[in-house]
């Protein structure tokens, strides 16, 4: 469809489409997966901790001990609203994410084209539908040229279904395939077809995934553990001490201290934070597994135009019969009319409203020079298109003229398929392709021309080939590197990460871009070179090439399929429809958000706002920052369970005065599940993240070596806390007062383990790192929370504790601080030459 055919169709007035969005609702169908907060909460308190803080305030209540009881039933609602608060900040960023990810609409308004959110679309707006659009509403045909849809999500026919203006119908959720269409919506939302079946094409979830597995597999182990150990010390306080009721307070208390509610809250909010911090960096997380994998990423396979360079092309060059024109320096009107042709013929052979950076750049081009000459054609009309395909790498305008007795077609491609139209003699022929090769040496991406003329009383031909075509000339573009990329390269090289170029440009401007971006390697493959190879044969080549030129969209499938089965864990960039299955394919599939399709979109796991390369290297570097903070944030969190466990058993086997009651584990769960949560979220990651190996491929998430510090420094807490608590006992203080000083010893000593467990770094400088704002407030809170539970006498009083003197609560308190030397030595022990704590398994 020739831009010119909508003039007469102008779309709504803005004003009147905002009022319309107002009076009759987005175009949304109704049917969401958010959760209320009624959902949040009835989701809490199905948790396990929940149903044991309400056991343990009804014994309190059957031993008539009814402020224990309240107080209990009190934690109940201070940590449920916490978590459910936690939880809608968690659905409050998914849900920004869900509004990013739909599809978009380009709608005419006020006879302006604007790219607007489908869900913004209304009643009688007017849509530019073109290949790779997701329809967002359903309305009726106003003009088509060779449209077709892929409706199979309405009606399970794989068929593209052909489209007409007058009588056809698009409908919302349906794939534009092929062509262009002007639409005038008549429903939307839930009054859309799909509306009416009732589907819901909302995408973002956190679907399974090895991580998640590992941590579901590790959480249903310790509810084992907790179980066995609560029934036993059950068991054992009833032989040694009697009172079943008791018992029963002391089994829930360690079956509270043990239960790791805490990994499933640490896994959503680590993701879910991570992929809104990926949105501030111009990043749009579609899949939020993909943020895991994002670590493991070895190679990354990107496109030339627009990822590693500015795709703002420039006309650089013209050349004719081995005569070349530079063009940075002409003047406006300056263009020799040797050149003139050449520069007609590009036009024709051009969209007249282009979309295309190479088409616009020759519009600009023929407004400077072309303006007023006898070289333009407005009065043409452009009679038939004959499309690039992968068989042939060009494309013809057919335009009629009114007063002429021929038709005029216009072709430009690569330069060997428009010379392989024009029939050309082999010499000729090698001339042409030397003097493509040495613009292309130069960086320059390179298409040839060529003009026929066909009687307009004959049938057009049915394919370009059986027009006699003439060859006119060659026309150079510069598409400047962007800046940033080569720093961004070297990013990747420290990292580990090979970056593979997949183009479908010239060999020598793929290897041009490639010198000045910093990819290593001097070999190209080209589409060509990829045919004659076998399975076996392209998997040794993908693994030592890393340049690939003139590769078709299809070919690209092959190569990530190759990789992939090398062992490689591949992400991939991709714009148009026939990337989507090597996009789908990849590990990470990453679209590019301005110029790409609604199909490659929905295809991708990441898509990039803004199309740079640099945000995907940020993209990944993020990825390994949260799964190292994730890491840790477990390694703390399984470490200060132990002493809590500790401090439950203990006393009971050792014949002391119970410290820990399920009051206090419940205190205790509102210190580490911030700690755990938000103060290792908010890490900045080591500074050597980016100069590491990628994550190998099914690396556990806790390793033997991690778990095994955790249980370390864990052990360490607990002697400390227990033999604090003995001996203050020996020396006969009260058991109240005793329990008081034990406790606040614990939680500083949780508070202070957070200091080494920031990073799986060694060095004592580490433990100096500034810490985040967060991990202020949050030790802040903890400590100020301490102070009112121990020192104030009516709260103190509810926890069971006698208040110390300000001189032994201080005492205490340093007695737990003062073991982060010791906390970390215990990582230095464990640690791997490389000075950090071992976080992979031998291979």
């Amino acid at each position: 469809m020739s831009a010119d055919a909508s003039v007469a169709v102008t779309g709504l007035d803005p004003a009147q489409a905002a009022a319309r969005l107002r009076d009759e609702g987005p175009n949304e169908l109704g049917l969401s997966q958010r959760r209320t907060l009624r959902d949040i909460a009835w989701e809490v308190l199905r948790e396990p901790m929940f149903g044991l803080l309400l056991g343990a305030g009804a014994i309190y209540l059957a031993m008539g001990v009814a402020r224990e009881a309240l107080i209990l039933l009190g934690f109940v609602f201070i940590i449920m609203g916490i978590t459910a608060l936690q939880e809608r900040r968690t659905d409050k960023a998914l849900d920004a994410l869900r509004d990013l990810s739909s599809p978009r609409a380009l709608v005419l308004r006020g006879g302006q084209a604007n790219r607007i959110p489908g869900r913004e679309v209304v009643r009688e707006d007017v849509l530019l539908l073109a290949e790779g659009d997701r329809v967002p509403a359903d309305g009726v045909l106003l003009q088509a040229h060779e449209l077709a849809t892929d409706e199979s999500m309405l009606t399970g026919e794989s068929e593209a279904v052909p489209k007409q203006a007058g009588t056809g119908r698009v409908f919302a959720g349906t794939l534009v395939v092929s062509g262009q269409g002007l639409v005038r919506v008549d429903a939307v939302g839930r009054q859309t077809e799909m509306g009416r079946i009732g589907m819901s094409l909302q995408t973002i979830t956190l679907a399974a995934s090895p991580l998640r597995d590992e941590v579901a597999r590790l959480t249903r182990r310790l509810v084992v553990v907790a179980v066995a150990l609560s029934v036993g010390l059950m068991a054992l306080f009833w032989m040694l001490r009697g009172g079943w009721l008791e018992a029963m307070l002391a089994g829930i208390t360690l079956a509270m201290g043990l239960l790791p509610q805490e990994f499933a809250v640490i896994m959503i909010v680590f993701f879910a934070l991570a992929a809104r911090r990926l949105a501030t960096q111009q990043v749009l997380t579609r899949r939020l597994n993909s943020i895991e994998t994002l670590g493991q990423t070895s190679v990354l396979c990107v496109d030339k135009t627009g990822t590693l360079t500015r795709n703002r092309m420039a006309v650089a060059a013209l050349a004719i019969d081995g005569e070349e024109l530079a063009i940075e320096s002409l003047p406006p009107g300056g263009l020799p009319e040797a050149f003139h042709a050449l520069l007609e013929v590009a036009l024709l052979a051009s969209e007249t409203e282009p979309h295309d950076p190479m088409e616009q750049a020759l519009h600009r081009l023929g407004a400077d020079h072309l303006a007023g000459t006898e070289h333009l054609h407005p009065e043409w009309t452009l009679a038939r298109e004959y499309e690039l395909s992968p068989e042939l790498l060009a494309m013809s305008h057919l335009w009629r003229s009114a007063t002429e007795p021929h038709d005029v077609v216009a072709s430009k491609g690569a330069p060997e398929a428009v010379a392989a139209l024009c029939h050309l003699p082999d010499a000729q022929c090698e001339r042409i392709m030397a003097h493509a090769a040495r613009l292309a040496d130069r960086g320059l991406r390179v298409l040839g021309v060529a003009r026929a003329t066909h009687r307009n009383d004959l049938a057009w031909p049915g394919v370009q080939h059986d027009f006699a075509f003439e060859w006119v000339g060659l026309v150079g573009f510069a598409d400047p590197l962007r800046p940033e990329v080569p720093e961004a390269m070297a990013q990747c090289r420290r990292a580990g990460i090979r970056v593979v170029m997949i183009t479908g440009d010239h060999p020598l401007t793929a290897r041009a871009i490639a010198l000045q971006a910093g990819i290593v390697g001097d070999r190209v493959l080209t589409g060509e070179d990829l045919l004659r190879l076998d399975a076996r044969s392209l998997a040794q080549e993908v693994a030592a090439v890393n340049i690939f030129a003139r590769v078709r969209p299809q070919q690209k499938l092959a190569l990530i399929e190759a990789l992939k089965a090398n062992g490689e864990v591949v992400a991939m960039t991709g714009d148009g429809v026939n990337d989507a299955p090597a996009l789908k394919a990849a590990h990470i599939g990453i679209a590019m958000g301005q110029r790409g399709t609604d199909v490659a979109r929905e295809a991708a796991s990441l898509v990039l706002l803004q199309d740079d390369f640099a945000s995907i290297v940020q993209a990944i570097k993020a990825g390994r920052r949260t799964f190292a903070n994730l890491r840790q944030a477990m390694v703390y969190t399984l470490a200060v369970h132990v002493p809590i466990v500790g401090l439950a058993m203990l006393p009971v086997l050792f014949g002391l005065p119970l410290v820990l009651a399920p009051l206090h584990i419940a205190f205790l769960e509102l210190i580490i599940d911030p700690a755990c949560s938000l103060v290792f979220e908010a890490e900045d990651g080591d500074p050597d993240l980016m100069r590491q190996p990628p994550r190998r491929t099914g690396a556990a998430l806790l390793t033997g070596a991690l778990v095994t510090q955790s249980l370390l420094q864990g052990g360490l807490v607990t002697a400390m806390v227990v033999g604090v608590y003995a001996a203050l006992l020996d020396f006969g203080m009260p058991g109240g007062m005793a329990g008081t000083a034990a406790f606040v010893a614990l939680v500083s000593a949780n508070a202070a383990l957070i200091l080494p467990s920031r990073s799986d770094r060694t060095d004592w400088r580490s433990l100096g790192a500034r810490l985040t704002p967060v991990s202020r407030w949050v030790l802040a809170g903890t400590l100020l929370a301490l102070l009112a539970v121990t020192a104030i006498p009516w709260l103190a009083r509810n926890f069971g504790f006698l208040p110390l003197t300000p001189l032994q609560w201080l005492a205490a308190l340093a007695v737990g601080l003062a073991m982060v030397p010791l906390l970390h030595l215990s990582k230095v022990l464990l640690a791997s030459p490389a000075g950090h704590v071992a976080t992979m398994a031998p291979p």
